[in-house]
């Protein structure tokens, strides 16, 4: 019973769904004005929204004036039928814990959809997405606890915000970035270096302190990437040596932590600020930003290590369907979202039994 509960609510929480996708990268309120026919403005009334049936009984097509609905809508509803029927399977307690999964499974079939469509994931989803898995975490240890929670977004954030930085790097043939005012990618950089050699608070406080020369001289400081990102690499080799009073490992969260940090907090900052149109000589990326968010936001929700296991997955299945649809770019976030769902189940399983394979456990 559960489980069919799940699906029906699933799915109804689907066709919500549907809305939160078309409207909200369009800037659009989700509320108002109420459902209608995108060809002919007809106010929909409740048997034209029914979750999967309206569009099988009315053969994918508008009762009013027969205009042609997309399949795209008894997708989303069934996908979210299925994947909260699938969540309350492998969560079978109805507790806070499996309300929490249902929401996070939400956030992000929303978030899929909207990167595949737009190529954007909004903050409102990745931060609300972020700071609902911190709550969750805070008020009742679920889906994890507390301290696996902060240090798993912190970390996670990290991760990618780095990876991203050195693919960059080699994408610009070693050229820096266009430098944030008062904040930048720069700054995440700066905070990654500090913190490989002196530990991840230093490493924000050093950020904050280049953030306030900047709005303090009006202008960005010279950071050169390859010099900050180089200055990470060498700290962590050199605490491999026993000369810093950190380990490797240590340096090395260090590293992400504080890198994750910045990032973070950073993102929070514009996305406040009104978007900057895209010109003609934008310069390459090899991930947006959005995908640090998202990384965040798992990292809450699932902690570092199954975090880690997702995101390989992910990059195996983005490059495996890169390669059979032959396509250069693709929206990351839809694989990090696949692999973060996965990991959240068995994420942990499988990093543990990876560890007692190599003798670590």
């Amino acid at each position: 019973m559960l489980v069919l509960f799940a699906f029906i609510l699933g799915a109804v929480i689907g066709s919500f769904l549907n809305v939160v996708i078309y409207r909200l990268p369009a800037g659009e309120s989700i509320v108002h004005p109420p459902s209608h026919c995108p060809s002919c403005g007809h106010r929909l009334g409740a048997l034209d929204m029914v979750p999967l049936l309206s569009w099988l009984v009315f053969r994918g097509r508008c009762r009013y004036c027969g205009a042609p609905i997309s399949p795209r809508y008894p997708l989303v509803e069934g996908l979210s039928g299925l994947l909260f029927a699938l969540a309350a399977w492998l969560h079978p307690n109805p507790d806070v814990g499996l309300l929490l999964i249902w929401a996070f499974t939400a956030l992000l079939i929303a978030l899929s959809f909207i990167d595949i469509d737009h190529f954007i994931l909004p903050d409102s989803l990745t931060y609300g997405g972020l700071i609902l898995g911190l709550l969750g975490a805070a008020l009742w240890n679920e889906p994890q606890n507390w301290a696996t929670a902060w240090r798993g977004a912190l970390a996670a954030a990290g991760l990618l915000a780095l990876i991203a930085g050195f693919a960059n790097l080699v994408l610009r043939r070693g050229a820096s970035g266009k430098a944030g005012w008062p904040v930048g990618l720069e700054h995440v950089y700066l905070a990654a270096a500090v913190a490989a050699w002196f530990g991840w608070p230093w490493g924000v406080a050093a950020a904050a302190l280049a953030v306030l020369l900047n709005l303090i001289l009006r202008r960005p400081l010279p950071l050169p990437d390859a010099l900050t990102l180089g200055l990470a690499v060498l700290g962590i080799l050199v605490a491999s040596y026993g000369v810093l009073p950190q380990s490797v490992l240590e340096s090395l969260w260090a590293a992400l932590l504080a890198a994750g940090a910045v990032a973070l907090a950073g993102g929070f900052y514009w996305a406040f600020l009104p978007e900057e149109e895209e010109g003609e000589d934008e310069e390459p990326v090899a991930m947006g930003f959005g995908d640090v968010k998202l990384a965040g936001m798992l990292g809450a929700w699932l902690g570092f290590g199954p975090f880690v296991v997702g995101l390989l997955a992910a990059v195996v299945a983005g490059a495996v369907l890169g390669l059979l649809l032959r396509r250069r770019k693709l929206p990351f976030g839809p694989y990090l979202a696949v692999g973060g769902w996965v990991a959240l189940f068995w994420g942990a399983q499988w990093l543990q039994a990876y560890l007692s394979y190599l003798g670590l456990s």
